[in-house]
């Protein structure tokens, strides 16, 4: 019999329209003969089931059912897609426990704690696995101590909002008389904005899943802005404004060392389903810091997982399975 899966997309943030389109791509690419497949979509306008004639349904939040030609509908799994609120950050984790409900993501606790960077990096730092940049948090309400935060972080730093992702309000401060504004920007979408020291280097990344017994660390992606563009901002990530070289092109020392770290931080932070992780490796020094994990990375058709997952011959299709076993 098929399974019934819940593909659950949107989100109430900035990276709404992102969530959407890595969903259409997901459902696009889910196996039929093996699933029955249910959009839901959550937004600030309320949870629904996007039929096939595009029409939408109230979703019952008593047992997250919904009804199809009259019968109603109970999953066998949650396909989680949401970035950002609350699908990110484990508030729908939270939910799908208490109605014994499997998603194909972290859980609770590891989903907000990954979310929050100001959290996160104490932590990954505490490890000793890879190096971390110097951060501080500031919280709205709070007085901003620019001089203070310049001698402590130095310039030029990067200010974002300390939970998000897309690189949404995420600035590089050049000046001190930068500083304040870029902070302002941030907390507009999140009570925290987080200033973060600036690491010189390349930007690589590694996905992982633990699957069918088996962990997978896949191939690494470096990232590389063009265009003018300084770093890898939310223009450059989604309008073609930097190259995405997978496998990354660097040595066979530097590429174990990027996956072992990888590994290990994908079990220390207790993951699940497939994660990925951002690093940014300084060859000067041989230094590699750790920069964010993204515990529900992209699925638009040029996302970077899929990629990596291709360049070791998994489909995309395959790739989901394996996502979907793991949950089950």
């Amino acid at each position: 019999m098929k399974k019934k899966i819940a593909l659950v997309m949107g989100g109430y943030s900035d990276e709404n329209v992102i969530s959407i389109a890595s969903g259409r791509q997901v459902y696009a690419s889910l196996d039929k003969e093996k699933y029955d497949v249910y959009s839901i979509i959550i937004d600030p306008q309320g949870w629904h089931y996007e039929a096939a004639d595009g029409t939408l349904k109230e979703v019952d939040k008593n047992d997250f059912s919904v009804y199809e030609n009259g019968e109603k509908v109970k999953f066998d799994v949650v396909f989680n897609i949401i970035h950002g609120t609350p699908g990110e950050n484990g508030m729908l984790q939270g939910y799908f426990d208490m109605i014994g409900l499997p998603y194909t993501t972290c859980g609770f606790y590891t989903s907000a704690l990954t979310f929050n960077k100001g959290y996160c990096n104490p932590v990954v730092r505490n490890y000793g696995i890879c190096s971390v940049a110097k951060s501080e948090v500031v919280l709205q309400g709070q007085q901003i101590d620019v001089q203070g935060l310049v001698e402590r972080i130095g310039l030029p730093p990067f200010v974002k909002p300390a939970s998000g992702g897309s690189s949404v309000a995420t600035t590089k401060v050049k000046t001190a008389e930068q500083l304040q504004p870029a902070i302002q920007l941030a907390l507009e979408k999140d009570r925290g904005a987080m200033v973060e020291q600036f690491i010189a280097g390349r930007e690589i990344d590694c996905g992982v899943i633990r699957s069918r017994g088996k962990m997978h660390v896949f191939p690494l992606t470096e990232l590389i802005p063009k265009g003018g563009h300084e770093f890898f901002d939310y223009e450059a990530k989604y309008n073609g404004f930097a190259d995405e070289v997978t496998p990354a092109e660097v040595s066979d020392t530097v590429t174990k060392k990027i996956q072992n770290a990888a590994a290990q931080l994908y079990d220390l932070l207790d993951c699940r389903g497939m994660v990925r992780f951002d690093f940014i490796y300084n060859e000067k020094h041989n230094e590699l810091f750790f920069l964010e994990v993204n515990t529900i990375p992209g699925q638009s058709a040029e996302s970077i997982v899929p990629k990596q997952a291709r360049a070791v011959g998994i489909s995309t299709t395959e790739l989901y399975d394996m996502i979907i076993d793991a949950a089950l």
